[in-house]
């Protein structure tokens, strides 16, 4: 029988435009820093709980406004920021385009404020989510209890970094002496000919869909501030500072918030080996793997690899992370 009532199809969700429902702010760290920010308010006041997600080197949350926007849809208030010193949350290296960073510890003490503040104002359960240099930094807060979130989903997390095949702390030494050789604030790697252009076989080593990557250069067009280049020497002798705080003995088995991490085998960027290391000593973690059909941007991927990905996001806050009873 017809009622008179038509289905109506979703529309496809716009990449390339802030969703009517998201608000953009800024956020005052303690010492006065701006970080940019990103509030979906959840449908039904959230009543699903709230995901805080921090994005990776050299990222902006416009990257991930269809995952962020998905997790809305799904009941869930959700919240993203830009690192310090990152995407639009200003620089702290001597030029616009390099990232930089003296101390991990830097972002590990912004990301324990945010939380507090966050967490204070936002419905149970708490969930806290990163993606690469993201997933290093909420994997760091979590096991040093700078953070205490319900569950823990992390997307290629930069527990290691492709380089050299040398031992981390022969590879630490050489980060920081050519930090000092040359200055700290000085690119530790090229990035283009043209100042400000992403390489052109960038794009291979992040997603096998053209259509999301072009996505992010659409952005840095459209918002040029959020554009960045290489890492600093002084961003590696960090880096590496930190990968080998992370794996002291006794720090991952710390971690015993419920972890979800999703990592490929096929990742030119951040080698598979010690995520899969970090997975067995932490007691809760559970580890999804992927092969040649996906890169080092899983949320971004293809739709047949993609969608895999946020099933089995959902699976798992469902078992560990259950809405919180009225």
């Amino acid at each position: 029988m017809d009622n008179g009532i038509t289905a109506q199809t979703p529309a496809p969700f716009d990449r390339r435009a802030i969703p009517a429902e998201a608000r953009e702010s800024v956020w005052q760290a303690p010492d006065g820093h701006p970080i940019r920010r990103i509030d979906w308010p959840g449908r039904a006041g959230g009543a699903r709980g709230s995901i805080l997600f921090m994005p990776g080197r050299g990222d902006h949350y416009e990257k991930y406004l269809e995952t962020l926007d998905q997790w809305h849809r799904a009941g869930w208030r959700v919240t993203a920021a830009d690192w310090r010193g990152q995407g639009g949350s200003g620089r702290l290296g001597s030029d616009e385009t390099t990232g930089h960073i003296e101390d991990f510890c830097q972002w590990i003490g912004d990301l324990a404020a945010f939380w507090r503040a966050w967490k204070a104002d936002t419905p149970s359960p708490h969930v806290l989510s990163g993606h690469s240099m993201g997933g290093h930094l909420t994997l760091r807060a979590v096991a040093e209890h700078a953070v205490d979130p319900d569950a823990l989903v992390l997307s290629a997390p930069m527990l290691g970094m492709a380089g050299p095949p040398l031992p981390i702390a022969a590879l630490h030494a050489i980060a920081r002496l050519m930090a000092r050789i040359g200055g700290p604030t000085r690119p530790a790697w090229k990035w283009s000919e043209k100042p400000g252009e992403a390489p052109s076989a960038r794009g291979d080593l992040l997603t096998h869909d053209a259509d999301r990557y072009e996505d992010e250069l659409w952005w840095r067009r459209e918002r040029p501030e959020v554009s960045m280049g290489p890492g600093s020497w002084g961003w590696v002798a960090a880096a590496y500072a930190s990968s080998r705080a992370l794996f002291a003995p006794g720090v991952l088995e710390h971690a015993t918030v419920p972890t979800l991490m999703i990592a490929t085998t096929a990742d030119e960027l951040v080698p598979f080996g010690p995520i899969q290391r970090a997975c067995a000593r932490m007691p809760e973690a559970r580890l999804v793997q992927f092969g040649q059909e996906a890169r080092h941007e899983i949320l971004r991927e293809a739709d047949r690899v993609r969608n895999k990905v946020m099933d089995e996001i959902a699976r798992f806050l469902d078992a560990v992370a259950p809405a919180a009873t009225p």
